[in-house]
């Protein structure tokens, strides 16, 4: 088996036997390869590390028996999925700011490079029990964004995320789930369909293996992942005990853009944010214009695509090449179906190859229209 794959699987273990960001794994995995991780907790050997001692140990040894980690891949690979580690080409660095406490790895569903797609990504998130004003707004900002080929992420919960998924599915954009449950796990059951035309459509992710279903804990650990996945965090409803204040806090933490939509005063689902702008934790925005201005800095300061020269044609993996030869580079540029029928390719693939493009600045989006980005001179 090739290095990577052993690495693969043995982290695969790993994520069942720990739960999300365990940092005491972290820490082992920080100096050793998962296999020898797996190798020490099998053989009891334990290293010098705060937090693990004896009685951890025996809780990681009491859950091994049992662990199928190749029958979960199966499952992934079963459904369309797969399971990224650190070292696969498509993980996402960015992940690596949460420390001790990055994920083992992540299991995602769809066809798009989740790497490519964080490049120029926004996570809009709010209240469960969200406003008809609320819904609208994560939905208008989330149109915006996609028409300007950002992606959109968020928790695929009720309320302001499935507003902001369902903002960017209507125009035809790109848009990422990121699960407190296992990627063939459809919850809330009442956004089942949403998350089933995410998975088309767009990405799903997830910390937690196959068949795992979500608790309170897990719901606040996978708000760290869609903090550190995307460039900046927007808050558009939240009461003063909100959730989705915990990854504007997180993603503050980790020196990303945290903003805030104003709404009633009157309001208690707007209390929260507006606790957030008035103590100065978030910049308050009211389109996607404002959110793109201060993004689109921190974007090129992290990860500057357009500053260097960008990757040749010929390095383009096939189906992203054909996508591209099939764009125009006139000012009206095509619309997806058009591109759809040129290349030979569904729409839905057509789609995610050109937000790959758009990360990678060969394409650029206007409206329902796609065209090549044109060079200065």
């Amino acid at each position: 088996m090739a290095p990577q794959e052993s690495e693969r699987l043995a982290r695969v273990l790993l994520n069942r036997l720990s739960e999300p960001g365990d940092a005491v794994v972290g820490r082992w995995l920080r100096e050793l390869p998962a296999v020898e991780v797996v190798r020490a907790i099998r053989d009891g050997d334990v290293p010098d590390h705060p937090g693990l001692d004896s009685a951890r140990l025996a809780a990681y040894q009491a859950r091994l028996p049992g662990l199928a980690p190749a029958d979960d891949l199966k499952r992934v690979r079963d459904a369309g999925g797969r399971f990224i580690i650190p070292g696969d080409t498509e993980w996402p660095s960015q992940l690596d700011d949460l420390g001790d406490g990055r994920p083992i790895g992540l299991w995602t569903t769809g066809t798009g490079s989740l790497r490519l797609l964080a490049l120029r990504s926004v996570a809009l998130v709010g209240s469960r029990a969200c406003t008809a004003y609320g819904a609208h707004v994560a939905g208008e900002l989330s149109a915006q964004l996609a028409e300007r080929g950002w992606v959109v992420v968020s928790g695929a919960a009720y309320g302001i995320d499935a507003a902001a998924h369902r903002g960017a599915l209507a125009v035809g954009g790109m848009t990422v789930a990121v699960l407190a449950c296992g990627v063939d796990v459809a919850y809330p059951k009442g956004n089942a369909e949403l998350i089933r035309r995410i998975g088309v459509q767009g990405l799903l992710v997830s910390e937690l293996p196959p068949g795992e279903h979500p608790n309170r804990f897990r719901f606040v650990l996978r708000n760290r992942v869609i903090a550190a996945l995307t460039r900046g965090t927007v808050v558009v409803e939240a009461a003063l005990r909100s959730g989705a204040l915990s990854t504007a806090r997180r993603a503050r933490d980790l020196n990303r853009h945290t903003m805030g939509v104003a709404g009633p005063v009157t309001s208690e689902l707007s209390a929260g944010v507006h606790a957030l702008i008035r103590s100065g934790g978030a910049t308050l925005v009211t389109d996607a214009t404002e959110i793109t201005d201060l993004v689109g800095a921190i974007g090129d300061d992290l990860a500057p695509q357009r500053s260097g020269p960008v990757l040749p044609r010929d390095l383009l993996e096939p189906a992203v090449a054909r996508v591209l030869e099939a764009v125009p580079a006139t000012a009206e540029g095509a619309p997806v179906e058009r591109l759809a029928r040129q290349s030979g390719l569904p729409p839905d693939e057509v789609l995610q190859r050109l937000y790959e493009l758009v990360s990678l600045g060969f394409v650029e989006r206007h409206g329902a229209h796609w065209r090549v980005v044109r060079r200065r001179r």
